[in-house]
């Protein structure tokens, strides 16, 4: 089949591989512009666009697409069969749309329709979700809103975080886009309707996401944020109004302490409230429940372990982490 393959992050990087692999033409790489990263601010080309080089593919890299001529000239020039979107970063337009026959088919990393947006996979571990999928659809000009083609369900285990996760659906999806081409050549796939009233969002991730809340959020929820916001925005407080960055937590249920119990934290705190025991830092969070710091980073210092970290700390009595970022 002859295709055009859009795509950016790392993500997107398994499924172009294994489209080449199984045979398919593709017949223009198109990626978003290099971008300045990093403290050097180095210019460095995507993912995909690395691996487009790699394969000696030819690439396109519109800053703009939605009104590009040139571009749109080159797309029909081309004529794909049909365009595989993964991780792309930018909405298709309506022209695009229309161009191959077999339609824009893009890989989404959830069980549609819930978690549309950019952050799916962060905000289904964030979340607690004790499974998700990718899907595959046919894009339309809504927001993740068009028919289903095939999915696949995966589970959490409760101590991945969205970096684990992204491998596994990266790896998992780029096989499923190959069944989709496959389906919708021979007509044994029939895309279906989303059901729209099912439908939730994973918006775009901000750095205020990563602010803890002891008041509003259980030890549970705080650590399923964590996991969610791995590598960014992670998860942050505020210790005597410098920011406190926390690289490693543990909830501190009472069953998983109980054997070695060598203190006893307190039944009711108010959250916020610090307790130290020894080398080990706990936090109160709401609901009477607690977090066990386990690496934690002041502003402006190095990443240390709870016990690192508390050998220079001194605490006043009643001391508690806030909840204003800094």
């Amino acid at each position: 089949m002859k295709l055009v393959f859009c795509g950016t992050p790392q993500f997107a990087v398994p499924t172009l591989d294994a489209l080449l692999a199984a045979g398919h033409e593709v017949a223009l790489v198109v990626s978003q512009p290099d971008r300045r990263v990093g403290r050097a601010q180095l210019l460095t080309a995507p993912p995909v666009k690395q691996a487009a080089l790699e394969a000696g593919l030819p690439i396109a890299q519109p800053e703009s697409i939605r009104n590009n001529e040139e571009f749109r000239a080159q797309l029909e020039a081309i004529a794909p069969e049909a365009i595989v979107v993964v991780a792309y970063g930018r909405l298709i337009p309506p022209w695009m749309l229309a161009l191959p026959p077999l339609g824009c088919i893009n890989l989404h990393a959830s069980l549609l329709p819930r978690y549309r947006g950019a952050a799916p996979i962060q905000w289904a571990v964030a979340n607690g979700e004790i499974f998700t999928g990718n899907t595959t659809m046919l894009l339309e000009e809504g927001l993740d809103t068009g028919p289903i083609l095939l999915q696949r369900a995966f589970a959490i285990a409760p101590e991945k975080t969205a970096i684990d996760l992204f491998e596994e659906l990266a790896l998992a999806g780029a096989p499923l886009v190959g069944m989709t081409l496959a389906g919708l050549a021979d007509a044994s796939i029939q895309p279906r309707p989303q059901n729209h009233t099912g439908a939730t969002l994973a918006p775009v991730l901000k750095r205020e996401d990563g602010l803890m809340d002891f008041a509003a959020r259980t030890a549970i929820e705080l650590k399923n944020r964590w996991r969610g916001f791995q590598p960014w925005p992670g998860a942050f407080t505020t210790l005597d109004e410098k920011k406190l960055i926390v690289h490693r937590m543990n909830i501190a249920e009472a069953p998983r302490f109980a054997e070695a119990a060598r203190f006893a934290l307190p039944p009711v705190a108010e959250p916020g409230r610090i307790h130290i025991d020894g080398q080990r830092f706990f936090v109160a969070c709401a609901q009477n429940s607690w977090l066990e710091l386990v690496e934690v980073q002041l502003e402006g210092k190095k990443r240390l372990t709870a016990g690192e970290f508390l050998r220079g700390a001194a605490f006043a009595e009643g001391a508690r982490l806030g909840c204003a970022a800094q």
